[in-house]
């Protein structure tokens, strides 16, 4: 009888353990637990009918990844390269990040890229693409915390430290604030909208560092908190930026914290926004710097 109970707890603490496993692989946390660290070495074949001006979409992910979100996103991006005579190319091979491979394009975004993604080789070859004039557009989780250990991506492309996002609800909808409408990526864009996301928090906001504000977070519309378990964080930065740009060198580059769902990438005023950018980040001419709005001084 002890025995026959022994051996049933024993099957049901196996199923528990593999239902927990199957479901951190479900969700895309699977890479938070076992993080990689591979580099491709054999680049892929970029076709010969991309042709400039052409965008690479990079969505390799060696931490968690958002499976319904960078699937949306891919939708979005083929589409609207469609749309406007653009050429792109997707792929999740670091090794693409080669000198030759990345001349035949214009723009590179991290859709959702996340952890040790490229080696030091590749890093150093984007980052001379970037400023010798590459533009870079980085999505949501390509400035989570799993990209600590390239100190220069950091300071030169996303210019905050995260601390983590809200989880108290994890999603809410919060208030954006169009704070440059004259601004290029800004344009056609409501002047403030609704969306609804996984609201990420650094711990200063890149406006302190010099980085062009394009949009904030409206912090007294959502609950920024981390509420879990034993954990209540407070997660407010009073100055909240959720879109900032930069000129690095001769290149531009752009981040919007926005995209953590895949609905995201259906909301007119984030395609809007994500097609501007895209725009402004092949934009070939001499980056010129826009002036933030000083913080506490913005009236919408």
């Amino acid at each position: 009888m002890i025995k026959n109970i022994l051996k049933w707890l024993t099957i049901v603490s196996a199923l528990l353990v593999l239902g927990g496993l199957a479901s951190v692989w479900y969700i895309g946390a699977w890479g938070i637990l076992l993080p990689s660290h591979t580099h491709e070495s054999v680049p892929p074949e970029v076709p010969a009918s991309v042709k400039s001006p052409a965008l690479l979409l990079f969505t390799k992910t060696n931490s968690f990844r958002h499976k319904g979100a960078i699937a949306a996103g891919k939708v979005l991006f083929e589409k609207m390269t469609a749309d406007q005579n653009w050429s792109m190319f997707h792929t999740e091979n670091s090794a693409v990040f080669n000198a030759q491979d990345l001349s035949r394009f214009e723009v590179v975004v991290f859709h959702n890229a996340t952890g040790d993604m490229l080696s030091d080789e590749q890093q150093l070859v984007f980052q001379h693409w970037l400023e010798q004039g590459g533009g870079w557009l980085g999505i949501h989780a390509a400035a989570d915390g799993s990209h600590k250990d390239w100190p220069w991506y950091i300071e030169n492309l996303v210019g905050a430290k995260f601390t983590a996002h809200t989880m108290g609800p994890q999603i809410q909808t919060a208030r954006v604030v169009n704070e440059l409408p004259d601004h290029p990526v800004m344009a056609e864009i409501e002047q403030e909208w609704m969306h609804e996301e996984e609201w990420y928090s650094w711990e200063e906001s890149p406006r302190s560092r010099g980085f062009t504000v394009l949009a904030r977070v409206d912090e007294d519309s959502y609950s920024p908190v981390v509420k879990l378990m034993t954990i209540d964080r407070d997660l407010r930065m009073g100055d909240h930026p959720v879109v900032w740009s930069r000129c690095v060198g001769n290149g531009r580059s752009i981040y919007s914290a926005l995209g953590h769902q895949a609905e995201a990438y259906q909301q007119p005023q984030y395609q809007k926004l994500l097609e501007n950018a895209v725009r402004w980040a092949m934009d070939v001419r001499p980056c010129l710097k826009a002036p933030s709005v000083p913080w506490g001084t913005y009236q919408p």
